[in-house]
């Protein structure tokens, strides 16, 4: 009697070093410097939350870990430009770590403006590493409330935006 084993197909075989590879070259071909230097020359994007009210708009990002002298926030051109730093603590020794998930190195993110926006009145606040930036918005942009008189007892209230100019 003949007994074959038969070895499980898997179509995925062959990707799992395909990865490794092309995950070796994304990480070491933004840098020119020394492959040992990756983990400081990072860039990265901290997440951003929008959120907007009848009265401003207001950006929570998270930047935990960067020390609030090396956040920078700007308005030039209609649009809001946050720069920030991540340095590698230096009690740290980069031939010690066996895995680094966390971002070092610089960050940008840049927002454009809505036009509702007023930009002498934006103010910035750091807070157990989140930046929140409130962005109030122009008086003629916000909701102003008329009362409508109706024929009778009754009086209501509706709410109408001014237009911008």
């Amino acid at each position: 009697m003949i007994t074959r084993q038969f070895a499980r197909w898997d179509p995925f075989r062959g990707y799992s070093p395909l990865q490794d590879r092309m995950n070796h070259l994304l990480r070491h071909s933004h840098s020119q410097e020394d492959p040992e230097e990756a983990l400081t020359t990072s860039s990265f994007a901290p997440p951003a939350d929008v959120y907007e009210d009848e009265h401003s708009f207001t950006l929570k990002i998270d930047v935990p870990g960067i020390d609030e002298k090396n956040i920078d926030v700007r308005v030039d051109n209609n649009t809001l430009t946050i720069y920030g730093e991540r340095e590698l603590e230096k009690d740290e020794k980069e031939e010690n770590f066996r895995r680094v998930e966390r971002h070092y190195g610089s960050f940008t993110r840049s927002f454009t403006l809505h036009n509702s926006v007023d930009p002498e009145q934006i103010n910035a606040h750091y807070d157990k590493g989140v930046l929140k930036i409130n962005l109030a918005k122009k008086a003629e942009a916000k909701p102003n409330r008329i009362k409508v008189n109706v024929s009778g007892e009754k009086t209501l209230e509706a709410k109408a935006t001014r237009a911008a100019a």
